[in-house]
């Protein structure tokens, strides 16, 4: 089971938009994943169309000593299983105050969920909850669309995933950059993206995910842009930025989007 935590402090970057697409692209791949919404605002459960869970049946189940993987209720969407947040996480957050509770995920995880992928959704602020997955995590994406504050957010959340790697988790790679919300006729945009490149290097995708109106629609019925509108320009970039994350997490061999197309498993293609 591979780990990742997808995370920015900036908000607004396509941080919850991409947390659901990869998850879609994984899912369609053939992958068994689960995508946990970590955001006590829960913005992603809301895309998806979820109501407000039971606490039992939410993320707060990770941060119970009783926790057990084989009872745990998830909520099933189209390609993907999802454990939704829950608005309780706002009042769990200020009990979790000592510092052996940024470790509660990392050992809930350990008891043999299910799971190709586990992938983490936070809210855009270093918080107990983002922390624990940051520590629960093998590898972290950061979202960020190449404009000054995004990046400022973006690089402000490296720091705190390599101070995590060096304190608290040493197997924890070095965090990548995924530039979204890309306007190729934006100088700025062009401009960011190189810097991101000249001081991050292969740390930046070669991936970017573009401006797209389709997935900028919350179709609420736990249904993605690869479901509705599969040939869209951002179906594709996700298609491809799956691929490109695959490599990254297996190495060379892992098989292609052209072998295990997600838009081609969507059976419009």
């Amino acid at each position: 089971m591979i780990v990742v935590s997808v995370t920015n402090h900036k908000g607004g970057t396509g941080k919850t938009t991409t947390a659901i697409h990869l998850s879609a692209a994984l899912g369609l791949s053939g992958h068994r994943v689960l995508v946990v919404d970590l955001d006590p605002q829960g913005f992603l459960t809301r895309m998806l169309g979820c109501s407000e869970p039971e606490e039992t049946a939410s993320s707060l189940v990770l941060f119970d000593p009783n926790f057990d993987a084989r009872t745990v209720a998830v909520q099933k969407m189209r390609s993907f299983d999802l454990l939704p947040s829950s608005s309780t996480l706002t009042k769990v957050m200020r009990r979790l105050n000592k510092p052996t509770d940024v470790f509660w995920i990392k050992e809930a995880l350990e008891r043999e969920l299910d799971y190709d992928y586990v992938l983490f959704d936070t809210a855009a602020a270093v918080t107990v909850f983002s922390l624990n997955a940051l520590v629960a995590s093998r590898f972290v994406l950061i979202p960020v669309t190449p404009e000054h504050q995004p990046v400022i957010g973006a690089e402000q959340t490296y720091q705190t995933v390599k101070l995590v790697q060096s304190k608290l988790n040493p197997d924890l790679a070095d965090p990548v950059f995924l530039c979204t919300q890309v306007d190729a006729r934006k100088r700025t945009h062009q401009a960011y993206r190189k810097y991101l490149q000249k001081h991050y290097g292969p740390s930046v995708m070669d991936s970017i995910i573009r401006t797209n109106a389709a997935l900028s629609v919350n179709y609420t019925d736990g249904s993605t842009t690869f479901d509705n509108d599969p040939s869209s320009r951002g179906a594709r970039d996700y298609a491809n930025a799956t691929d490109e994350l695959l490599r990254l997490l297996h190495g060379p061999q892992t098989r292609t989007s052209e072998e295990t197309d997600p838009v081609a498993a969507s059976g419009v293609l």
